[in-house]
């Protein structure tokens, strides 16, 4: 995720980043400007006199409001996506937090304080692993069986949260905690386990092919047929107008199809290598300053 100050506008206007929509398209830009350039170039010198092309221009100003609805609903849905995300990672710092401030008050032994501090941040970090498709390769501290265990699981997330809940169990049993404590902990856990089902939710459930389909035809159609209306009015320009007019287009489409899967690698994802630090770093300050008390 980018950090950035939105009041520096100038910064904005005059620098060119990776995740600016010019470097993505300009390919595509090319390829349409030389082929408006041509349906200009062939109306012109082909089509002087059609006058069933005259009156285009209404039309093509209620196309372009139709457009921009299409194109304001696919944005919002995407954003909405992207914060619901964000919500959900927020809500796995917290409980992230109630449990270990919980769990630090408790009357734990050095290996047990040590057990969590390595286990409990492994949770964050398979949780954005796998929303990006990918496996975390087993860490060291992990005792061989657990190791193999590990390895082998289908979801490596939700294998911390069962030897979590393990542990509690085992503190429970050992006195080092009452019936209602172990509650209290689950509950954090289950909160943890729903957050990732909701970013899974999200991960998984992409735009409708259809919809998204329907949106580049339309705007490929739309901009490419273009000069058809307006070369009366610009002549060789309305290929230049129809190609600013396309990157706007396709730079609302381009930006909505990045943030809508808010869990990868691009700069406008979630920050979750961040957030899974932040985790880390608390879990740690927690269990050890109360150790070194």
């Amino acid at each position: 995720m980018i950090n950035y100050n939105p009041k520096n506008w100038l910064s904005f206007i005059f620098s060119f980043h990776k995740s600016d929509t010019v470097t993505i398209l300009w390919k595509e830009l090319i390829y349409i400007g030389l082929l408006t350039a041509l349906i200009t170039f062939l109306e012109i010198h082909f089509f002087p006199n059609a006058t069933y092309l005259k009156n285009l221009t209404t039309v093509y100003s209620l196309l372009g409001f139709v457009i921009s609805l299409l194109l304001v609903f696919r944005t919002n849905t995407a954003y909405d996506r992207w914060w619901e995300g964000r919500k959900m990672w927020g809500a796995m710092v917290n409980d992230s937090r109630n449990f270990i401030s919980k769990l630090s008050v408790l009357d734990l032994t050095s290996e047990e304080r040590d057990y969590f501090e390595y286990h409990y941040p492994l949770f964050p970090v398979c949780a954005k692993e796998h929303l990006r498709g990918e496996r975390l390769v087993a860490p060291g501290f992990l005792n061989p069986v657990d190791f193999q265990s590990f390895e082998k699981s289908s979801h490596q997330a939700l294998w911390v949260i069962f030897t979590l809940r393990e542990k509690l169990q085992v503190l429970r049993e050992r006195g080092a905690m009452d019936s209602i404590e172990l509650s209290m902990l689950n509950q954090n856990l289950d909160r943890l386990v729903d957050s990732l089902g909701a970013c899974e939710r999200i991960k998984n459930t992409p735009i409708p092919f259809s919809y998204s389909l329907f949106i580049k035809k339309f705007i490929f159609i739309y901009v490419i047929t273009m000069p058809l209306a307006f070369v009366e009015l610009f002549g060789y320009y309305s290929a230049f107008i129809s190609t600013f007019v396309f990157y706007a287009l396709v730079s609302m489409e381009v930006l909505a199809e990045e943030i809508e899967d808010p869990f990868g690698k691009d700069e406008n994802d979630l920050p979750t290598d961040a957030l899974s630090e932040t985790i880390q770093r608390n879990t740690i300050e927690l269990l050890q300053n109360k150790k070194s008390a």
